[in-house]
């Protein structure tokens, strides 16, 4: 199994892990919704996937408002040699919205929240979601490692921060990983976090690397559910014929494969996180891993 170093952490991950945003789907609960989930093949999805040789999940509070992690929680049961990344500071409002409140109460807060919901004594990778205005991110980081130093998380990692805010949390202590967005059609960080990580010598994980399924084979529009959010984003205007097809070159006929092959080429991507909804596609990513690594 190929493992990689997430940057001056002493975490050792497989090139993909599992991403657990399709399983927190709740339709009518959650603004981001994939259609239809049973809880039941959300686990089994989880277990083929780890069972193959993939050795991280990362999920968050944000996903189905608690759920994902619950569901982790579940799947995770007696496999403590899992590393489970999640994230903290994105709350609900009253209305269903969402906003980000990283004060120090607010990530101590929900720190302890997702231990109970993962059935955890520690987690591995605690990320900041997303920037937040309410608080500088000095005490938010301040904060968080005082979760080290209390042994409730191992390492701290920034999830869609700029370059600037991330200098200013590794000022007051170290940062293991950033998070966020690579794939062959959003590949705007090649400018500034990528190049960024390499140079301050940072972990990189990779969120939507096959585009919320927008580059894997056999997609279509037309199979999801009514109000699946992908029907109306922004990549749904774009004709990816032409894309998929030099994927499928890069991938030796798979344009999933080769979707991923692009994201983890770059020297700077550690692992890509691709979410996984059923068995099938548990399989699927643990042999992506097997091929990634003999290539």
């Amino acid at each position: 199994m190929d493992l990689r170093r997430l940057g001056p952490s002493d975490l050792e991950i497989s090139r993909v892990g599992v991403g657990t945003a399709p399983i927190g789907s709740r339709p009518g609960e959650w603004w981001v919704n994939w259609g239809p989930q049973d809880d039941s093949d959300s686990v089994r999805a989880v277990h083929a996937a780890l069972d193959g040789g993939v050795n991280w999940v990362d999920t968050a509070p944000f996903y189905g408002w608690g759920h994902a992690e619950e569901v982790v929680g579940r799947a995770l049961a007696g496999r403590e040699n899992v590393l489970v990344f999640t994230k903290c500071g994105t709350l609900r409002r009253e209305d269903g919205d969402d906003y980000m409140d990283l004060s120090p109460e607010s990530v101590r807060r929900g720190c302890e929240e997702s231990l109970r919901r993962l059935r955890r004594d520690r987690i591995d990778l605690l990320q900041f979601h997303d920037p937040a205005r309410n608080v500088p991110i000095e005490e938010s980081w301040g904060a968080l490692r005082e979760l080290v130093a209390d042994g409730k998380v191992r390492h701290g990692g920034l999830s869609n921060h700029p370059p600037e805010l991330v200098e200013r949390a590794l000022a007051v202590g170290p940062v293991a990983a950033l998070q966020f967005e690579y794939s062959a059609l959003a590949r705007a960080h090649e400018a500034d976090l990528l190049p960024f990580a390499l140079d301050r010598g940072l972990g990189v994980i990779v969120w939507a690397p096959l585009a919320s399924g927008f580059l894997t084979d056999g997609f279509s529009l037309d199979a999801l559910a009514e109000d699946d959010f992908r029907r109306t984003h922004p990549f749904a205007e774009l004709d990816l014929a032409a894309t998929r097809d030099e994927l499928r070159v890069r991938g030796g006929g798979s344009a999933t494969r080769g979707a991923l092959e692009f994201a983890l080429s770059h020297a700077g991507v550690t692992g890509a996180i691709v979410g996984v909804r059923n068995e099938r596609e548990g399989h699927e990513l643990a042999a992506a891993v097997e091929g990634l690594a003999e290539g």
